[in-house]
């Protein structure tokens, strides 16, 4: 199979999606630090670059934070090529493979949450180089968690409070707020 890479900015400037025509991995895994890249050939061959400041892998691509002193003009192309030799030489996204589990589970209102956030929130987050997670439905607040270009994204309160908030409230009387758990 021949592998094609091309980029996509994301609304964080200091993330750049890298998408290949190769599914990498079912669900998402973050690499926030180079230390937790232990486990994954990919990641850690990533943090090798001295600019490179986080990863995150969802299906068909990885989100790479470059340092502040990087300008993507500069490492972009590098980026583009090594991810590119990468996933021809099969380096592997996690030692094991650990599939998301899709089974929704708590209270009829946690679980309609979690079908809403999984339905209408994940590929449009997905879309920005970014995942979401649920944590908890208590006292009508929704927690859940940010990562990849959505982590530290100047953008993502308002996506949280004016997209995610906004549609919960519409679709389930009984959330109030979303807040983002953080890292």
């Amino acid at each position: 199979m021949n592998i094609t890479v091309y980029t996509e900015s994301t609304p964080n400037p200091a993330t750049m999606k890298f998408i290949v025509n190769k599914l990498l991995i079912n669900g998402s895994v973050d690499f926030p630090t180079k230390e937790s890249a232990e486990h994954s050939k990919f990641a850690s061959e990533l943090y090798k670059f001295n600019f490179v400041n986080g990863v995150f892998f969802a299906s068909n691509f990885v989100t790479i934070t470059k340092t502040d002193d990087a300008d993507w003009a500069d490492i972009e192309p590098l980026l583009k090529e090594f991810v590119k030799g990468a996933i021809e030489s099969e380096y592997a996204v996690q030692d094991k493979t650990e599939e998301e589990n899709l089974v929704f589970e708590g209270t009829e209102t946690e679980i309609k949450i979690q079908q809403i956030l999984n339905d209408y929130v994940r590929p449009a987050v997905e879309q920005d180089g970014g995942a979401i997670s649920y944590r908890s439905f208590e006292d009508g607040v929704v927690t859940v968690e940010l990562r990849g270009s959505c982590s530290g994204c100047p953008s993502s309160t308002i996506t949280l409070k004016s997209g995610i908030q906004s549609l919960l409230q519409r679709m389930v009387p009984e959330v109030k707020e979303v807040v983002s758990e953080a890292l």
